[in-house]
């Protein structure tokens, strides 16, 4: 992991010693088979356009609807260095959320911490530090540093709060991501996919709103040190990025899992990318692959639940069928050109026997767009149905 960009003062400067340099952590000889591996892949989009990308593992998806717009490599591991972070922060909001631990709780800074290398929030050893700077240090400045210390005060230890990691996780979905450590520094045990890292990045923005705005800070200073946010796409107004987290190893290459919103309509993309060149290309090409994905695809809302797509006929009811809708909105996005092939199936086991409750699931909707990709969701009746009586069930059995 490359080291910031900062500017010292010279108080800041006098109170380093050599001895914070003189124990760097072992890194394992680079792996680059992941890397190369995903960068043999082809791009797959949603709507069968060409795309390239130098990247080895992406994945683009809109946010609101989950749909997948393009993909290269998405399932296949790779490393994911620093934007392990996006993990260690989720634990610490959920424990936030939770208030077993608040923005102003201490945090004592063990040698293990202080020791750490690669990128630093330079935290002192023996400090004590509220949990609102080690956030700040983790989402701007990515300190290795301030991931171990906030690990160790959460868990106990680095290794018992990799277990919280992978427990939630797994709760996520992420099913093929194995966390070792807080900060990413490069472990071949310690892999995800960009599938994994889009799961990850949506469930941050769903469920901490009060939080995401951690990753959009510029910059912070700490401890005399002004560090600046590596995502160079915040400073990039017209590209709508707010953030999340940035990321590099050698064997990984530089990463980043970028989030931006479409002012004019207020659709959100989601994108990973790894494998780049430099921070200036991982830069570049994040631009490039969310201006395509807003280019080239809009939300529609394809059925919503005051809009009945079926009549059912019905069993021994007053009423000889019954209305069926969505239980909740299909919101997908779709190739700008590929609307008029979008398909919706209604599969339900019929007829249905009065008497029937409004809002009761009897079936599926399934939509159907020309990529292939499909959403589902139950199917409910629109309004209730009273059974008949005991002499007009007698005529329904004999068909009169």
């Amino acid at each position: 992991m490359t080291r910031s960009i900062f500017s010292l003062t010279l108080a800041a400067l006098l109170a380093f010693t050599p001895v914070a340099y003189a124990q760097e952590a072992a890194e394992p000889a680079p792996d680059y088979s992941l890397k190369e591996e995903g960068a043999k892949a082809d791009v797959v989009t949603a709507d069968g356009s060409a795309l390239d990308t130098p990247a080895s593992h992406m994945m683009l998806i809109d946010y609101n609807s989950g749909t997948v717009l393009a993909e290269k490599a998405s399932s296949a591991k790779m490393y994911p260095s620093s934007m392990t972070k996006m993990l260690t922060l989720y634990v610490i909001f959920e424990r936030l959320k939770q208030g077993s631990v608040s923005l102003d709780s201490q945090f004592t800074v063990s040698e293990n911490a202080w020791r750490m290398q690669g990128s630093k929030m330079f935290v002192p050893l023996g400090a004590s530090i509220p949990l609102s700077d080690l956030i700040m240090g983790i989402s701007v400045q990515s300190g290795n540093d301030a991931c171990v210390t906030a690990a160790e005060g959460l868990a106990g230890s680095e290794q018992q709060f990799a277990q919280l990691m992978n427990k939630a996780a797994k709760s996520l979905g992420m099913k093929n991501s194995n966390f070792e450590d807080s900060s990413g520094w490069p472990n071949p045990d310690h892999y995800t996919t960009a599938y994994d890292l889009a799961v990850l990045a949506v469930a941050l923005i769903r469920d901490f709103p009060e939080y995401y705005h951690y990753f959009s800070e510029p910059e912070f200073t700490y401890h005399g040190i002004r560090q600046f946010n590596r995502n160079l796409l915040l400073k990039d107004k017209p590209s709508g990025v707010d953030g999340l987290k940035t990321g590099h190893t050698e064997a990984a290459g530089y990463g980043i899992t970028l989030s931006a919103r479409e002012m004019a309509t207020g659709r959100r993309l989601v994108l990973v990318i790894n494998g780049l060149d430099s921070e200036s290309a991982r830069a570049e090409e994040g631009k490039k692959l969310l201006t395509w994905g807003f280019r080239n695809f809009e939300e529609v809302q394809i059925a919503s639940p005051n809009k009945p797509v079926v009549d059912a006929k019905v069993w021994m009811g007053k009423a000889a069928t019954v209305k069926l809708a969505p239980k909740s909105p299909i919101i997908m996005s779709v190739g700008r050109m590929g609307k008029p092939n979008i398909q919706m199936s209604a599969t339900y086991k019929g007829p249905l026997t009065a008497p029937i409750v409004a809002g009761t699931e009897v079936g599926t909707l399934t939509v159907t767009l020309p990529s292939g990709g499909k959403r589902e969701v139950p199917l409910v009746t629109t309004e209730s149905v009273e059974r008949l009586g005991f002499f007009g069930r007698a005529l329904a059995a004999y068909g009169l």
